[in-house]
C-alpha cells in the first residue's frame, strides 16, 4: 500500500504552467516562494497550491529544496536583469548572423549554471555559433530552444476576440492539448478561420476547455436540417441554441417557432 505524500504546484512565471514538486517536511503556503530543484539545476518558483494529497508514486518527482530566502530573493530579481540584458545581446547576434528567429525570453537557473533562450521561428534554425558566441561571453552553459505560436501567443498575451485577455496568458496555465475541427462543429460554429482561430492563428484554446459542457447540452438536441415533430406540425430545424437548450423549426403555414427541451 503506497504512503499519501503532500504534493505542491508550483509555477515559474505569472499565470505559467504549473509543475509538481514533492514537499517533505516543508511548511509551506500558497503564495510562498520556493527553491526548487529540476533538471536543468536550481529554479525560484512560486508555491500555487501548496498541500496536494497525492495516492500516487512520488519516486521520480523532484522536491522543493527550501523556501526562498533574502538572499534567494535577491538573487533571483538580480538574474532577472542580467538575463534580460542577455536577451538583448543575444537579438543583437542573431541580427549579425542573418538567422531567422524571434527571441522572446532568456532565463538563468538560481546557481546561474544554464542560460535558456526561448524563440520561435517558422523554419529550422542552426544556431551553433550563435549559442558558442553567447557561451563564450556569459561563461555559463546555453540553451536555445524553439517553441512554438501558442506558447509564443503566452509569452506575448494580448485581446482575444472576446474581449478579454488571452485565455494562454491569463489564467490557463497548460496550454490546450488536442484542440480539434470537431470541437467548433459540437459547438455549432461557423467554421471561418477569423471566427474559429486565435491570435496565434491556431484554433482557439476556449474550444478545448468548453467542450465537455457542449457535449453534454447537445444530448437530445436535433441537428439544423432534421425534419422533426412539434405541436404545430412537422418541421425542418433551422437554428439551435445549445447552451439553451432550444431550437427553431420552420413549420408549414405556421412559421417558425421555438421548441425547449427539458
Amino acid at each position: 500500500m503506497l504512503l499519501m505524500s503532500n504534493v505542491a504546484g508550483i509555477s515559474f512565471k505569472e499565470s505559467g504552467k504549473l509543475y509538481f514538486f514533492k514537499v517533505n517536511n516543508l511548511d509551506i503556503n500558497d503564495g510562498n516562494y520556493v527553491v526548487v530543484e529540476t533538471d536543468k539545476g536550481l529554479q525560484v518558483g512560486k508555491v500555487i497550491i501548496s498541500n496536494i494529497i497525492n495516492k500516487d508514486e512520488t519516486n521520480d518527482m523532484k522536491s522543493i529544496v527550501r523556501i526562498a530566502t533574502n538572499k534567494d530573493l535577491k538573487m533571483y530579481e538580480s538574474n532577472k536583469k542580467e538575463a534580460a540584458n542577455a536577451l538583448e545581446a543575444a537579438r543583437e547576434i542573431a541580427k549579425e548572423l542573418d538567422l531567422n528567429m524571434n527571441l522572446l525570453e532568456a532565463n538563468y537557473t538560481l546557481d546561474k549554471k544554464q542560460l535558456v533562450f526561448l524563440f520561435v521561428s517558422e523554419t529550422r534554425v542552426d544556431f551553433r555559433e550563435m549559442a558558442r558566441e553567447l557561451a563564450s561571453i556569459y561563461k555559463t552553459r546555453i540553451e536555445l530552444r524553439q517553441i512554438g505560436v501558442r506558447d509564443r501567443a503566452k509569452e506575448i498575451s494580448g485581446i482575444g476576440q472576446c474581449g478579454r485577455e488571452l485565455c494562454c496568458s491569463s489564467f490557463q496555465r497548460s496550454l490546450a492539448d488536442g484542440v480539434s475541427i470537431n470541437m467548433a462543429k459540437n459547438q455549432n460554429l461557423a467554421l471561418n478561420p477569423s471566427k474559429i482561430n486565435g491570435q496565434c492563428g491556431r484554433l482557439l484554446c476556449c474550444l478545448s476547455y468548453e467542450d465537455e459542457v457542449y457535449t453534454e447540452k447537445r444530448v437530445g438536441l436535433p441537428n439544423i436540417g432534421d425534419v422533426v415533430k412539434t405541436d404545430n406540425g412537422k418541421g425542418t430545424v433551422v437554428s439551435i441554441d445549445i447552451l439553451k437548450r432550444s431550437y427553431q423549426v420552420d413549420v408549414p403555414d405556421e412559421g417558425r417557432i421555438t421548441v425547449n427541451v427539458d
